[in-house]
């Protein structure tokens, strides 16, 4: 059995672990996160925007299947899940019904569940929830999902400089955000969000959509690149002309020094088992100390990542726990400064940077290396 359907079989395993626990019937997956999940990486996304995808995966305690239509299955067969059917033994079942007929499919689902309690990650009708723990499961990395994570990480951090080493300041955002997608689409990427802020923007917007205005003197850059179900997330900063020639991109340049001293206080305690809210009153404190109180009221903070750009944003009554083998993406930010990496929890407490590109230039911060803008004279 390949590693494909080694991990394939160890999921279908905690999902009928679910099922046994809960009693119910079937689980129905029908979130791109879900099923990149429970397929090791494959893809139901065609409209990116969209939650949900193409396909859909229910799993009983007897078989499992991938559920789409006849548009879309000779493709997904083909080209996404090649390796999870073997024809003596397939993991998965396909059903296919016609693309006018979604009717088919919800017989299809009453008939091999029997009527049962189905449990759902986007629950609709009578469809009850997935419990809290087979979602958490879904948020603890295996290894073959972290090597997978670090390919995705390596693959957008390199875009992301190749991206902002070739800007230039008459450029508009739209052209910085075109370049963009063109990158992370060449290394087989999905450009779930491209942010661009030019040097007008910069201090008025934290989530700032691109425009067709000149970047100017300074621009912000910020990826959610998606592969293989994953996402990578990250932010950098370009300047044109030497920030010794302006007060204003000094100040920018004061801002990211402050914006890296708080983030390494949060780094400093994602820790296992250390609670979500204790990242977010550290926060807190970190904008306090450096003379910004209302900092964290103009931003949310990042949180946990995976199969969604954030499995869960960190805010005050957040009572969950890190845990080893866990992805966080943490995102401080200040008008003009901001900072973002993905990260995971290791075993010994240490950090390890999924999106940090060694030919960015950078500072150590608390032992680590952590980003600075990038100057182009």
């Amino acid at each position: 059995m390949n590693s494909f359907n080694e991990e394939i079989s160890s999921k279908l395993g905690l999902i009928r672990n679910t099922l046994s626990e809960t009693g119910a019937s079937a689980v129905r997956l029908r979130g791109t996160d879900w099923f990149a999940w429970a397929t090791a990486g494959a893809s139901n996304a065609v409209l990116l925007a969209a939650e949900t995808g193409v396909a859909e995966v229910v799993v009983t305690a007897q078989a499992a299947w991938i559920l789409t239509d006849e548009i879309e299955a000779e493709r997904l067969q083909d080209e996404e899940l090649p390796g999870t059917e073997d024809s003596a033994n397939p993991l998965y079942k396909l059903y296919i019904n016609l693309w006018a007929d979604s009717a088919a499919r919800e017989s299809f689902i009453r008939d091999v569940t029997a009527g049962g309690k189905i449990l759902s990650d986007r629950p609709t009708g009578d469809e009850a929830p997935l419990p809290s723990s087979l979602v958490k499961q879904k948020r603890v990395l295996i290894p073959c999902e972290l090597e997978r994570y670090r390919q995705v990480g390596r693959l957008a951090s390199e875009a992301m400089t190749e991206v902002l080493s070739n800007a230039q300041p008459t450029w508009t955002e739209y052209q910085l955000a075109g370049a963009s997608a063109q990158a992370l689409w060449s290394r087989g990427l999905h450009p779930a969000l491209t942010l661009v802020a030019g040097e007008r923007r910069l201090p008025l917007y934290r989530h700032a959509t691109p425009k067709e205005e000149p970047l100017g003197r300074a621009a912000m850059l910020v990826f959610c690149a998606r592969g293989y179900g994953l996402y990578a997330n990250l932010t950098r900063f370009v300047f044109f002309g030497s920030s010794q020639a302006n007060a204003e991109i000094r100040n920018y340049a004061s801002g990211h020094r402050h914006i890296r001293e708080i983030e390494a206080e949060a780094l400093n305690f994602c820790l296992p088992d250390k609670p979500l809210n204790g990242v977010y009153d550290v926060l807190d404190r970190a904008y306090h100390q450096h003379g910004y109180p209302q900092a964290i009221r103009q931003h949310h903070q990042g949180g946990t990542t995976g199969y969604l750009s954030r499995e869960i944003i960190v805010n005050p009554s957040s009572s969950q726990t890190l845990a080893e083998n866990m992805a966080i993406a943490w995102n401080p930010s200040l008008p003009g400064a901001k900072i973002e990496d993905t990260f995971i929890i290791l075993k010994d407490g240490r950090l390890e940077n999924l999106t940090f590109d060694p030919k960015w230039p950078s500072v150590k911060v608390e032992g680590r290396d952590r980003p600075v803008p990038l100057e182009i004279d």
